[in-house]
């Protein structure tokens, strides 16, 4: 019994003694090892000769003392194990400074943890089936299969179009996913401080842009321009004046009407009557003072001073042979008026005088004038097709163009920047033009040929910042488009597709900044919208 015991302390002693110095050697080992990190790499020669002398130290224990040999296995297991565990290369290299320092980045990216959402919706869980069938998700449908869509691919669809129509993700829906190298630990917090801060808002982080978005025109629909007081015949004119914040209409029930334009009442401010005289076309005179007035089978036309409210008859204009007085544009010099008259002559006489200065002639009729920026040049589309540039103080035709495929003019209008010509046809195609081209070429190609319309396009308006261009035609009820002249595409969203909003429109006008936007329609009502993208009147 005693001798058990004694062995047994020996045994106990020996494996105490053993086991320290197997840990002496391990800990050594490894400051051995990191203190090789921050210094350069150990000699090949030397790190040979040193692990040679701890294994013949250990081999010298091991045979020396079995328990040794014993404690090893239990906590390494058997040499060949160990080895084919940690590999040649674990085993006979030590890692340099770049690689323990990737090795720690790794690891605490590892033990970073990981931030919660700033809210939890339990109703995204759900796989909920969206009915696509809705007049607002229609636009969204790319084929009759998608009658139903899930809600994650409905909001990818969403996603989708509105980078499409942002050109683009914004800066702010992107993240930064560690392109940026050799950030301090500063940065990084306050990276995601930041990142925390725009998850837990809401609001419109979309920044507003000088430059409009295709696609889906914002517009709010307002009050009827003309509500105060309705035509009662059809409408044939609607023009914003051009500093006021006033919109005029006239139409066929004889009367030309003012209304103030707040897009909620609209209050009207002066309605005029002319006695048997069916109003044909009304505009403004450049300076915003004078209204001109001329009717369907009338020589005679009206001046309507506003400031003086003196409502004068023209009954003749000495040098000016025609039956009657119907289709005109104002000048922009301002004194002058362009009679459009029959077999294809035009008239310009002055306001001042009322008498013709001169007189120009295109082969066919007339069937639309338009001036370019400073009202140099004015461009003549004629029903056989052709297009005919003049200069106006010369009174000569400096070019002459085929409108591409047209075979009846029907309509042409100029951008306020110089920039597009569009030209309307019978057969409802609208060529866009670059003016330059217009000016140089004999025969120009069209940037872009529009067909949204099947019937004549008989209205042409382009916005004054030049960014739209309004197409209308009066056969055919709610043909009117919009389209997006930055990328020659037509919007969506205008008008609304099985309502009825503007019915037949027989003229478009857009207010001095873009802010409204106004249609004559038959009914005897002007339609008001308001662009939400341009902020002024």
């Amino acid at each position: 019994m005693w001798e058990h015991q004694l062995l047994g302390s020996e045994s106990s002693e020996k494996l105490r003694i053993s086991g320290s110095f197997v840990g002496n050697m391990a800990d050594r080992k490894l400051r051995g090892a990191a203190e090789d990190r921050g210094r350069a790499k150990m000699d090949p020669e030397e790190e040979e000769e040193r692990r040679r002398r701890n294994l013949s130290s250990l081999t010298a224990l091991r045979d020396n003392d079995g328990s040794v040999k014993l404690l090893e296995q239990l906590l390494f297991g058997t040499e060949d194990e160990l080895v084919h565990k940690l590999g040649p290369e674990k085993v006979l290299c030590c890692p340099d400074e770049e690689q323990t320092d990737t090795l720690l980045d790794e690891a605490r990216l590892q033990l970073q943890p990981k931030r919660k959402a700033a809210w939890v919706d339990e109703d995204d869980e759900l796989e909920e089936q969206v009915d696509m069938k809705h007049r607002y998700r229609k636009h969204l449908i790319r084929g009759d299969a998608e009658s139903v869509m899930n809600k994650q691919k409905l909001q990818q669809r969403m996603r989708e179009q509105f980078e499409k129509s942002m050109g683009g993700a914004p800066a702010w829906a992107e993240r930064n996913t560690g392109k940026k190298k050799n950030k301090t630990t500063e940065e990084d917090e306050d990276e995601e401080e930041d990142e925390d801060d725009l998850l837990r808002r809401t609001g419109n982080f979309v920044a507003s842009s000088d430059s409009l978005p295709s696609g889906v025109l914002k517009m709010k629909k307002c009050l009827h321009a003309n509500s105060a007081r309705p035509s009662e015949d059809r409408l044939t004119t609607v023009q914003f004046h051009p500093s006021a914040q006033v919109v005029m209409t006239a139409g066929l029930d004889q009367s030309v009407s003012l209304f103030q334009v707040d897009g909620k009442t609209n209050p009207k401010i002066q309605s005029i009557h002319l006695e048997r005289f069916p109003v044909y076309k009304a505009q403004f005179s450049v300076d915003g003072e004078m209204v001109i007035a001329t009717s369907l089978k009338n020589r005679m036309f009206y001046l309507y001073d506003m400031m003086e409210g003196r409502i004068t008859p023209v009954h003749s204009v000495r040098g000016l042979n025609e039956a009657r007085v119907k289709e005109f544009s104002v000048c922009p010099d301002g004194g002058t008026l362009l009679l459009s008259g029959t077999n294809g002559y035009l008239h310009l006489l002055t306001l001042k005088t009322k008498e013709v200065v001169r007189s120009m002639k295109i082969n066919g009729d007339i069937s639309g004038v338009a001036f370019n920026r400073d009202g140099s040049k004015m461009f003549v589309h004629s029903d056989e097709g052709e297009v005919y540039v003049w200069d106006v103080r010369s009174s000569r035709c400096v070019n002459r163009f085929p409108d591409d495929g047209c075979v009846r003019g029907t309509s042409i209008a100029a951008s306020h920047d110089g920039q597009y010509l569009a030209c309307g046809s019978q057969s409802g195609v609208v060529n866009i033009y670059s003016q330059e081209a217009c000016l140089n070429s004999t025969n120009p190609k069209p940037l872009k040929a529009v067909m949204n319309l099947l019937t004549s396009a008989t209205s042409l308006t382009f916005n004054p910042t030049s960014d739209i261009l309004a197409i209308a035609s009066r056969v055919e009820d709610e043909a009117v488009r919009l389209v997006h002249l930055p990328s020659l595409s037509v919007f969506s969203n205008f008008p609304v597709s099985k309502r009825k909003l503007v019915y037949r429109v027989s003229c478009l006008d857009f207010s001095p900044h873009s802010g409204f936007f106004s249609l004559a329609n038959n009914k005897g009502h002007a339609p008001l919208f308001r662009l939400l993208h341009y902020r002024d009147f």
